[in-house]
């Protein structure tokens, strides 16, 4: 998934359930950052239900990519 996707859907979720789980946002505020859509998953799983926690944990994968690189150890 590419940033604008993600960022596309994380919106499209927020959007969803603001009334419901993010009522203490502005409604205009989005995240700009991996750190802010962080702490908007962690909200929207901690407040919403099952579907938004399946939704955020899609959208988190999409955060965290992991690398193929070699470890500093390695």
């Amino acid at each position: 998934m590419l940033v604008m996707e993600w960022q596309s859907a994380l919106r499209e979720l927020m959007d969803e359930y603001r009334s419901r789980c993010l009522w203490f946002l502005r409604p205009d505020y989005y995240p700009e950052s991996a750190e802010e859509a962080e702490q908007v998953l962690r909200a929207l799983e901690r407040h919403g239900d099952r579907a938004a926690f399946q939704r955020s944990a899609r959208i988190r994968q999409w955060l965290s990519p992991t690398s193929n690189a070699r470890s500093a150890g390695s």
